[in-house]
Parts: structure tokens; C-alpha cells; sequence
């Protein structure tokens, strides 16, 4: 409707209209959305506002709660990355230490004591476990489905919860699995 008002005129306003619109729907279209640049500025000037607001009345240091404000926009420009695809992926490290299903055992024989059920730690079906294992390690065309130690990490994790290997205990196994790893790796704590 706006659109066909802009070609109606025939000033410098109209035309001026016209391809400011053509631009922003060319936007639009090629990326999937527009930013309006004063808008967001307007935004970060709001959130500077609300974040001197808030130091001044909760009797904190403005740098403390700028800091936190720039946090969680960090998060959301992480989460805007993800979603249009565009987040740079890190490099990761090399893992030093292999898990085995042996290391599982023993790890889930020591938790034992500390959970009260004759079920915790049973494996439902055997094999089950030396399966995510081998998924964790598994290579594709010769090169390792998951090379660092992160993204093995990440997936031992993943498939260890939703794989449900054991009839008890399998969140508090695969969380303990998952700091194990890390430590085996170094990884857990960094200076």
C-alpha cells in the first residue's frame, strides 16, 4: 500500500521513498530480515539508560552492571550468528586421553555407593555403552565425525543422556563421564 503511494509522486521525497523501500525489501529479501540502524541504535542508548538507571538505585558499580548487560548481548549475538548460520566455529584442541568402556565401569562402580538403588548404574542392554563409545570415536572417510576434544566431549554427553544406556542414573552418570573426560584431557580446569 505504501509502496504504490511512493510511486504515485513524482517529487524528490517520492523517489527519495522509493529507493530507501526498494532497498529495505531488497534487504529483506536476500538476507531474510532488515535492520533499521536507528532503531537499534535508539536500543543501545535505551539499555545504556536502564543500565545507569539500575547502578544508581540498586547502589552497584555502573561497570559491573554494563558488564553484564554486554554479556547477555554477546549471548544474543551468538544466538543471531547461529541462526543465520554465520558462526565461526572454533578450532577446538586434540584429545590425549581415550575413554574405554572399562573406564565407564569402573567410574559407575565407584558411584554406586553414593545412590541407594539396586538399579543404578545397570546397563539395560549390553553393548549399549561400547556403542556411544564407538560413536564418539567414530571416523568418516578417515577423519574423525567429531576431531576435538570439545565436540567429543559435547557428544559423550549428548548420547550418554539421550541413548538412556543404563536403567538408573543416567544423567548423573553421563555428567560424571563428562568431567572425567575433560580432566583425563587436561580440559576441565584452564589457568
Amino acid at each position: 500500500m505504501i509502496l504504490s503511494v511512493g510511486y504515485r509522486v513524482n517529487s524528490k521525497r517520492g523517489i527519495a521513498f522509493r529507493r530507501w523501500a526498494n532497498n529495505v525489501l531488497k534487504q529483506y529479501i536476500i538476507q531474510g530480515y532488515a535492520i533499521n540502524e536507528k532503531r537499534l541504535a535508539a536500543l543501545q542508548k535505551t539499555i545504556d539508560i536502564q543500565t545507569r538507571m539500575l547502578a544508581c538505585t540498586l547502589n552497584v558499580e555502573e561497570s559491573d552492571i554494563l558488564r553484564a548487560v554486554n554479556l547477555y548481548t554477546d549471548a544474543l549475538v551468538l544466538l543471531d550468528q547461529y541462526d543465520h548460520q554465520t558462526l565461526e566455529k572454533p578450532k577446538g584442541n586434540q584429545p590425549i586421553y581415550r575413554i574405554t568402556y572399562e573406564d565407564c565401569r569402573h567410574m559407575v562402580d565407584a558411584m554406586e555407593d553414593s545412590f541407594h538403588s539396586d538399579v543404578f548404574g545397570v546397563e539395560k542392554e549390553k553393548g549399549k555403552v561400547e556403542g556411544i563409545l564407538a560413536a564418539v570415536y567414530q571416523s568418516i572417510f578417515g577423519k574423525d565425525a567429531y576431531p576435538s576434544l570439545e565436540e567429543k566431549a559435547a557428544n559423550l554427553l549428548y548420547f550418554m543422556i539421550k541413548d538412556h544406556p543404563y536403567a538408573d542414573g543416567c544423567k548423573r552418570i553421563a555428567a560424571s563421564l563428562f568431567l572425567e573426560f575433560l580432566d583425563k584431557n587436561n580440559a576441565l580446569f584452564q589457568d
